[in-house]
């Protein structure tokens, strides 16, 4: 017999049936061999989480569907709680469950497909992680004034890096950059951000501990441009939201444009809606502050010149009061009368000399020519002693007269009201500017200004008291 569908009608071998869980076990080996691993898209219906933490489900599209599986362990990983209508696309490997001999897909990873899956999974995190405390605000640490070192986590052929270099260069000149390159997009890329961030705090910590304080890393950047929700979803991944909460660098969370929002945006402590906008945020520009600490010294000399002027007013105001007119009246006559006693003075010592001078011509033309050169010599010398005792007198009138003027200036001082304030006293005034001497004078509730050694006050009369 040659033909081999009749030999093995004979053959003991091929004639031996298989058990039920033989052929499904070989049905399960040949399964896990084939499909170690695939990835399957579809909607997600029957979907039960098990008391055990196991996860049970049917992915299915419009012809077909696949009863899957996703444990414990597995599931953790998982960005999201599925539901019932969900689009997902699963990575797991074919295997048999052979208690009822379905075969099911044991899924290892499973990712939302669509906008709509991705919100959802978005909101879900969101909410599970803000419970937890995670995006807090007083967990947020404020950030420097003027960073001295700014750490960079993006992708190094991403135009975030080149924007913000851009910016960091044009506006200071103080600011150091330190880059930590990772990929922003696709599997993994989560986790190789977290990693650099970490990477990043092992360099902030290992300066702080050696007191290269000149080494310490001030702010971090972590950012990528624009692109789709699918692009963008390596930033609300757990890991990397908890990674940038347990940063001892505070973190400015710069993804996509002003109008995409992340799970990285609310775990940073601040946002920038750009890029740019993140690198603007640390770099202080140094003509600004020229101009903030210009603006500061005009306000300054601003003020003290209206203080200046406020002041001259209330002394031209205080000068220009009766008071004060009195006193300048009473000092400029005592100047008049000083100076018409020294002219006085004046002319008496003139007379006195002309008259002293004609009796010695008359006295010369008596005397005889024999007795002329003794009694010359004679009036000579009493001439000499006049002029002595004449310019005694004139020097101690002179003297007499400076004491009396120092005399009336010092009169005119203590009777200065200035003086009589600096000791405690004040000028009252009523609303037109004269003078109050009496209480009987002044009404209740009549206004009255108050001019004292510094400055004046303005009141009100609350009572009048008789004097005594």
């Amino acid at each position: 017999m040659t033909n081999p569908l009749l030999m093995s009608l004979f053959d003991e071998t091929e004639r031996r049936p298989l058990s039920v869980t033989e052929l499904t076990s070989q049905v399960r080996s040949a399964l896990e061999s084939r499909f170690a691993s695939v990835w399957v898209e579809g909607e997600i219906s029957n979907f039960k989480a098990h008391a055990s933490g196991h996860w049970y489900f049917t992915i299915r599209d419009e012809w077909a569907q696949l009863r899957s599986t996703c444990f414990r362990g597995a599931n953790r990983a998982i960005r999201f709680r599925p539901s019932d209508g969900l689009q997902v696309r699963a990575r797991g490997r074919l295997s048999v469950y052979e208690p009822r001999g379905e075969y099911e897909l044991i899924v290892e990873a499973l990712d939302p497909v669509g906008a709509g899956a991705l919100r959802v999974a978005f909101e879900q995190m969101k909410e599970r992680l803000a419970r937890e405390g995670l995006f807090d605000e007083e967990q947020k640490r404020p950030l420097p004034l003027f960073p001295r070192r700014v750490g960079i986590v993006t992708s190094p052929s991403g135009a975030a890096i080149r924007d913000i270099l851009h910016v960091l260069a044009r506006r200071t000149r103080t600011v150091h950059v330190l880059f930590s390159p990772a990929r922003v997009q696709g599997e993994g890329a989560a986790a190789e951000i977290a990693q650099a961030i970490a990477l990043m705090n092992e360099q902030h910590a290992a300066a702080l501990s050696d007191g290269r304080y000149e080494d310490t890393i001030d702010v971090l950047i972590v950012g990528r441009g624009g692109g789709s929700a699918e692009d963008l979803w390596a930033f609300n991944d757990e890991e990397l939201a908890r990674a940038i909460r347990a940063s001892l660098i505070p973190i400015i969370s710069a993804v996509g444009h002003e109008t995409d929002y992340t799970i990285a945006d609310f775990a940073a402590d601040l946002r920038a809606p750009t890029p740019s906008a993140a690198a603007e945020l640390v770099a202080a520009r140094e003509d600004e502050l020229a101009a903030q600490v210009l603006d500061l010294t005009r306000d300054l000399a601003l003020a003290v010149r209206y203080r200046l002027m406020e002041t001259r007013a209330r002394l031209q105001q205080a000068a220009m009061s009766p008071a004060f007119d009195e006193a300048r009246t009473r000092l400029r006559d005592a100047k008049e009368a000083v100076a018409e006693s020294a002219r006085r003075l004046e002319i008496l010592a003139g007379r006195r000399v002309e008259h002293a001078r004609r009796r010695t011509d008359a006295v010369t033309q008596r005397l005889s020519p024999v007795r002329l050169g003794a009694r010359v010599s004679a009036a000579r010398h009493r001439f000499g002693l006049l002029t002595a005792a004449r310019d005694a007198a004139l020097a101690g009138q002179l003297e007499q007269a400076r004491l009396r003027f120092y005399q009336s200036a010092a009169s005119l001082d203590a009777l200065s009201p200035l003086a009589v304030l600096k000791r405690g006293y004040a000028l009252a005034q009523d609303e037109d500017g004269r003078l109050v001497r009496d209480a009987r004078t002044v009404a209740v509730g009549e206004i009255l200004n108050l001019s004292l050694a510094q400055g004046a006050l303005r009141c009100r009369v609350e009572e009048i008291k008789k004097a005594r």
